[in-house]
């Protein structure tokens, strides 16, 4: 017997078709980074388009929406780079932890 494909595609047509928030829920991280992080992410609010695919792709829900901008929970960033990849018009770069 073929089992049927667990794997959806789908095509985002829409901005209305995006996750409506983080990847975590409110409250999950509870302990703040312990200081191993070695890149940070900095924020150009000149830059920033106000897209928020940063926001809907950071894996522990540290960057949240301010208006049309974001802000960075610095506490529990681990320096992932993930939103700076994402980041189609460079508004974020890592920077080396200080």
């Amino acid at each position: 017997m073929i089992k049927p494909s667990l794997e959806k595609k789908v095509k985002i047509t829409a901005l209305s078709q995006l996750p409506q928030g983080g990847s975590c829920r409110a409250g999950v991280l509870v302990e703040k980074n312990a200081g191993w992080r070695n890149k940070c992410p900095v924020f150009d609010s000149d830059k920033c388009i106000g897209c928020h695919l940063c926001y809907l792709y950071c894996p522990d829900g540290v960057i949240s929406r301010k208006g049309k901008k974001i802000k960075i929970d610095y506490d529990f960033c681990k320096g992932c780079g993930i939103c700076e990849r994402i980041c189609r018009v460079g508004a974020i770069h890592m920077e080396d932890e200080k």
